[in-house]
């Protein structure tokens, strides 16, 4: 099954309101927060974001591999460190994503698309990313 860069894998939200959530937990927002102002259940919007904060740091890791792949000059562009892990990952998803726009510029395609594209689909899917290999 082909899956749209709009989708994530075994998600029946788009990535954009996924995204929404992850940059308002980011943000210092909880859950019931979060789902009140997207319209979802609490526990769905609890469940993207235990899932995404499961493996902040090895997202953290692949988006920034890219966003250092795809900048210009990556020490311009990388974000600052912020107050969490999770926050450091979303600040990696988000920049990684600007910086293929940057660098492709026909791509028109919202920031939380792109990083569905960069991960294939599979941003909270189980076994994603996979674990360094050391």
């Amino acid at each position: 099954m082909l899956l749209p860069v709009s989708g994530l894998s075994r998600r029946a939200d788009v990535a954009e309101v996924i995204g929404a959530a992850l940059e308002m937990k980011a943000a210092g927002a909880g859950h019931r927060t979060i789902a009140d102002r997207l319209g979802r259940p609490a526990t769905t919007v609890r469940g993207w974001l235990r899932r995404f904060a499961g493996r902040a740091r090895l997202v953290a890791g692949v988006f920034t591999a890219h966003l250092v792949a795809l900048a210009d000059d990556p020490s311009a562009v990388l974000p600052a460190p912020a107050v969490s892990v999770f926050g450091d990952a979303v600040a990696a998803v988000i920049a990684a994503a600007l910086a293929v726009k940057a660098r492709f510029t026909v791509i028109a395609a919202p920031i939380w698309e792109v990083a569905s594209a960069i991960s294939r689909g599979l941003l909270l899917a189980p076994g994603w990313p996979p674990p360094a290999r050391r």
